[in-house]
């Protein structure tokens, strides 16, 4: 449980992964190292970083502001100014030290910047582990719109510290728990059965589940590496998923929801929409229903918030031709893509929801 090797973006994990970074940094004598983070990871983060390189406070870091309403083209042009004012050239290395947002829009800012300079992904928190650090995704919201601005550009390598979760509140945790259900639901029944009643607390279990989870989306992403196929089925629980997080993020009178809450929701509604479409198990739908509410508080949604959500679909990456298109499952670890859903249907997914 050390390494998850591949052409470019390997995966290191704990000591390891400090050696290969030092490594990397000897052999490749950069002319010059920048440090991407956001306000938390630079208060959190950022001294043990130092610690464990070794290194000074006199790397330059680049501070950009926490959360998602940040993660844009107007941090991006701040980041690109930075590293123009700093003198960075192509032979310079950009450290992402933090969670989805920093290393989404780190690794987007560092594969545009003068045609490309490399830069390596240090996840902080949960998801960024198990989900945003690994497989080349960059990019930025447009607007409230979810990722619409990006590249498929790996990193050097990914360093996973699971020391650095101390640092996270528990809705944090559980926002990159969503993900790892999602891919015991996609991937297999016995890494489902596995993930399904973690606690978060089990820190040995959850290192284990951490690495079990990165090998599963590693071994999709591999096959599949510019999302024609197979990789879409990471997508379950997104499309609406997505939808709600956009619909919470730019509405003044909703909370801002995680990436995480969202997509626990978004994944009850389409294993309803399989059981109504393609024939999940009634009874599994059910069990699935309330393991996932058993870590997310239920959240209430309005008809007037559900047409919205509907109508941000159409901003869904998946879609072709004009179609809006999901994720489903037959059964846990069998996901079919490229599925049309009727509006009504998502109506009685989201009924389904309130009464569950």
């Amino acid at each position: 449980m050390e390494k998850i090797l591949n052409k470019k973006g390997s995966v290191y994990f704990k000591e390891l992964g400090w050696n290969k970074l030092l490594q990397h940094i000897e052999k490749q004598k950069p002319a010059k190292l920048f440090i991407l983070v956001d306000n938390n990871t630079k208060t959190h983060c950022l001294p043990y970083f130092l610690e464990k390189l070794g290194a000074d406070e006199n790397i330059p870091t680049i501070t950009i502001p926490t959360g998602e309403e940040h993660k844009n083209i107007a941090s991006c042009l701040k980041v690109w100014n930075s590293l123009s004012e700093k003198n960075a050239d192509r032979n310079s290395i950009v450290i992402n030290l933090g969670g989805g947002v920093v290393t989404d829009l780190g690794g987007f800012v560092a594969a545009t910047f003068k045609r490309g300079l490399t830069f390596i992904n240090i996840p902080t928190t949960l998801l960024a582990m198990v989900d945003a650090s690994v497989g080349g995704k960059t990019g930025v919201d447009l607007g409230h719109l979810k990722n619409q601005i990006g590249v498929i550009k790996q990193p050097e390598m990914v360093i996973l510290d699971t020391n650095f979760l101390n640092t996270l509140p528990k809705e944090h945790l559980y926002s990159g728990f969503a993900e790892m259900l999602k891919h015991g639901l996609i991937y297999s029944e016995e890494y489902w059965e596995r993930i399904k009643n973690l606690t978060v607390d089990n820190k040995v279990e959850l290192d284990k589940l951490i690495f079990d989870s990165v090998a599963i989306k590693n071994e999709i992403v591999t096959k599949d590496p510019f999302e024609t196929n197979l990789r879409k089925t990471l997508n379950y629980g997104h499309t609406l998923g997505h939808g709600i997080e956009s619909h919470f993020l730019e509405s003044n009178s909703k909370p801002t929801l995680l990436h995480g809450e969202a997509v626990a929701i978004g994944l009850i509604l389409a294993t309803f929409i399989s059981s109504e479409s393609i024939g999940f198990p009634k009874n599994r739908l059910n069990a699935v229903s309330e393991t996932i509410l058993n870590y997310f508080p239920k959240v209430n949604f309005t008809q007037n918030d559900i047409e919205h959500v509907i109508k941000l679909l159409v901003f869904d990456k998946k879609n072709s031709n004009g179609k809006v298109l999901f994720v489903l499952l037959e059964n846990i670890g069998c996901p079919h893509i490229n599925c049309i859903v009727s509006n009504d249907l998502i109506f009685k997914a989201f009924e389904y929801y309130k009464n569950f």
